[in-house]
């Protein structure tokens, strides 16, 4: 019974994260009722099944109203609104390890104390603290400080796209209530509580420095100091794309497979030690000792991981083992898991938010199917790819319907990396974080550097990835249905029909315009322009998006995966705007990972001097870029596609500036029309009126300049007669765009006004069925949001 109210306390809890508002606590009149019912119910007999029915429900009625309950606590926990942007006195302690950032560094502070008079300041902010310039760094922070500081805050904020990562969920699962940067510098302070996660934060950077040291500037240091403390911030973005391809991104952290191991080798040490001592072994049993042992060095390496939310659930898994061991509670492997799924959903009700729930308790209920006798009994070496085959098929659709992607590859890394990292370079770290022999961080390095070497070779091979569309939810349970088919005993009849089971995933139906349909999708990415323009049978990227200060760009983080969630792998054109990074900042990795058949760029036509370097490196890359023109069109699946902007007198005028020299798009389908006239500004508008007033009228208007005030022109509206304008602009942008005055001549315009800052990704489809304008923070809303 433990297994079915386990798993109905995680779907309850699970299905509360998919809900836009917490539901009203009167409806818990229920539970009675529910609680009743199952004691009613009959003893098992010819309607036996209908008590493990009822205590499912129950337990997922609980699970559910517990994860409101939950969540109406930390929803409490807020930062007033009207204190956003209003810097406030604080003092509290850093918590975590500092990030080192581009830009300064960022760390985690628990406020203990709001010393501004009336501030309503949740519990746990992030807060950035920037360098005055690039030769002044901010003054170096440290785990478990205790800082007063003056810090300006807003609540959280992330960019909502349709499958995109949602950056506010991530906060609220960890407590962060807000986010912020510090004004000046913080200042040590003294009466902060919580000393022992202090010591221990000061212990995980002490370890961390000592690592640095000892491996200096060898090329993958910073694996090594994320396998013995969890910081990933020192692995460059090109390891992460290897480990990504290849399918090891689990190992190069303090993972629960880390977590296990280290906990079964102790666990094996001890009882080996603890048998050959026989007035130990007498007093206690060996293996109870080991199970003790074991969790207790599960315990520490997660404190080391500075308790990480994966890390946890592995030794909330490893508890339950044990104490159903020290109980002498004979259970079976299955009920085990359901202990752990239990510990974790009961501490914390978000974990159905991350991907790594799902992925690991998945592997983990994979391993468990495949290891009881139904594949069979096979040698070892066969029993270790039996599980490799289970473990890849139970995560299909899972890694389909969260990241679009599957390595092809995988099977064959962790094969090797597995045995490598998790027996070799994780122990060998570990001693060389509290040894002061450095051969010993030389030596784990060398381990780290053998599989990276053969995680080259298997990226190096033609397709080490697929991706693929995002699935429905009818087509990951059809696949869950039909992987656990394919783990049968092989004999057993109709075991092939499994295969039949997997189409609709790996071949789902697209969802694509008509012939004469347009699609356009605006993507929330920030202060920038990203839009992806669909008709039947073609895509076209106009922009692609900022590049952050982080050192990402939102053609890698944004548009591209939402293409790949749509099933689309290749783009027929791409079209960069201008030579500005909010506009330019993805083209190269867009380019890179989508291969555009064509590009037009307006810097293309401009002498090289003029171009920055990142419009310079936009070019090497597709040298054959042309350069937009007014006049250029074409005609997909009965869309018209027109370049109304520059002309070649504006490439050849040095007081245009680059916006005004932009390219301007005017797409028209027999549904309705669209104008894309990207960051013009007046002289770039009235261009447009005294050149072509007639084909200026749209339907849709994408604001020029994000609604700059030097933009949108009384007369230019007058020349669009917009029914929708959408503005791609940043939540609370230092540029203060849209501009109030320009919001008022929309409205004024009688257009209907949707922004990205607060409508998230807007998809604009024009159709058999109308013209229809869709908010992503709508459609996808959240109670947290």
């Amino acid at each position: 019974m433990v297994r079915v109210i386990a798993l109905g306390f995680a779907l309850g809890a699970a299905w509360l994260q998919t809900l836009a508002e917490l539901p009203e606590f009167r409806w818990l009149w229920g539970l009675p009722l529910l609680t009743l019912l199952v004691a009613w119910l009959p003893e098992p007999g010819r309607w036996r099944w209908l008590r493990p029915l009822a205590w499912l429900f129950l337990a997922a009625y609980l699970g559910f109203f517990y994860a409101a309950w939950r969540a109406d606590l930390r929803l409490a926990d807020a930062l007033a609104a009207n204190w956003q942007g209003r810097d406030v006195q604080l003092q509290g302690r850093l918590i975590g390890l500092p990030e080192a950032t581009p830009r300064g560094q960022r760390f985690v502070f628990q406020v203990q104390q709001v010393l501004t008079p009336a501030a309503q300041v949740p519990g746990r902010v992030v807060l950035n603290q920037y360098a005055i310039d690039a030769a002044t760094p901010p003054a170096p922070l440290h785990g478990g400080d205790c800082l007063r500081l003056t810090a300006r805050l807003a609540q959280p904020h992330g960019s909502i796209n349709p499958s995109g990562f949602d950056y506010e969920a991530w906060l609220l699962e960890r407590g962060i209530r807000a986010t912020g940067h510090l004004i000046g510098e913080a200042a040590p302070a003294a009466g902060c509580s919580g000393f022992p996660r202090a010591a221990l934060d000061r212990t995980r950077e002490a370890l961390r420095a000592h690592l640095q040291t000892a491996l200096a500037e060898q090329a993958y240091a910073g694996v090594a100091v994320a396998l013995a403390v969890g910081d990933q911030n020192a692995i460059p973005d090109a390891q992460w794309t290897l480990f990504r391809h290849t399918g090891v991104t689990h190992l190069m952290s303090i993972s629960g497979l880390h977590v296990t191991l280290f906990s079964a080798l102790a666990y094996w040490l001890v009882q080996f030690g603890w048998r050959r001592a026989p007035p130990l072994a007498v007093r206690l049993p060996a293996q109870k000792a080991g199970a003790l042992f074991g969790l207790t060095a599960a315990a520490g390496y997660v404190a080391l991981a500075g308790f990480g939310i994966p890390a946890q659930r592995t030794l909330f898994m490893l508890a339950a083992a044990a104490l159903m061991l020290w109980l002498d509670r004979a259970g079976s492997a299955s009920r085990v898991l359901a202990g752990a799924l239990l510990a974790v959903v009961v501490l914390d009700p978000w974990a159905a938010l991350s991907p790594g729930f799902w992925l690991s308790f998945a592997a983990v209920a994979a391993l468990l199917f495949a290891g009881q006798g139904r594949m069979g009994q096979p040698a070892s070496w066969r029993s270790w790819l039996s599980a490799q085959w289970a473990v890849s098929l139970a995560l299909l659709p899972a890694l389909l319907l969260i990241f679009h992607e599957v390595s092809l590859v995988s099977p064959i890394a962790n094969a090797f990396a597995i045995p490598l990292i998790s027996w070799l370079a994780v122990p060998l770290v570990l001693l060389a974080a509290v040894l002061p022999w450095a051969w010993l961080a030389s030596l784990a390095h060398g381990v780290i550097a053998v599989v990276m070497q053969g995680l080259t070779w298997l990226d190096a091979l033609p397709q080490p990835i697929w991706h693929g569309a995002e699935p429905n939810a009818w087509a990951v349970l059809l696949a869950l249905l039909g992987a656990a088919m394919l783990t049968l005993p092989r004999g057993l009849p109709a075991r092939w029909l499994g295969l039949l089971l997997l189409l609709p995933l790996l071949f789902p139906r697209l969802d694509r315009p008509g012939p004469g349909e347009l699609r356009l999708d605006v993507l929330d990415v920030g202060q920038g322009l990203a839009i992806v323009v669909r008709t039947t049978g073609h895509v076209l990227v106009f922009d692609a998006g900022p590049r952050y200060a982080s050192g990402v760009d939102a053609g890698a983080r944004v548009v591209a995966p939402y293409l790949y969630a749509q099933g689309i792998h290749r783009v027929d054109g791409l079209i960069v705007s201008h030579d500005d990074t909010d506009h330019s900042g993805g083209a190269l990795s867009l380019s890179a990972s989508h291969r555009p058949d064509w590009m037009l760029a307006s810097f293309a036509a401009l002498p090289t001097d003029w171009v920055s370097p990142q419009g310079q490196a936009v070019l090497r890359h597709v040298p054959k870029t042309r350069p937009c023109l007014v006049g250029q069109r074409w005609m997909w699946d009965g869309v018209q596609f027109e370049l109304l902007h520059p002309t070649t007198g504006h490439y050849r005028n040095r007081h245009y500036r680059d916006n005004d020299r932009g390219c301007v798009l005017r797409i028209e389908s027999a549904y309705g029309s669209v104008l894309i006239p990207a960051d013009i500004e007046r002289l770039g508008e009235l261009s447009l009126l005294e050149r072509l007033p007639a084909r200026l009228h749209a339907d849709v208007l994408l604001a020029p300049h994000h609604g700059s005030g030097t933009s949108s022109m009384p007369a230019f509206l007058a020349a669009v007669q917009p029914r929708w304008v959408v503005i791609p602009v940043g939540h609370r942008n230092r540029f203060g765009h849209p501009k109030p005055e320009v919001l008022r001549r929309y409205l004024a315009s009688g257009a209907t006004v949707l922004r990205t800052d607060r409508d998230g990704a807007v998809s604009v489809r024009l159709g058999v069925a109308g013209a229809h304008l869709i908010a992503a923070r709508e459609t996808q809303r959240r109670y947290w949001h």
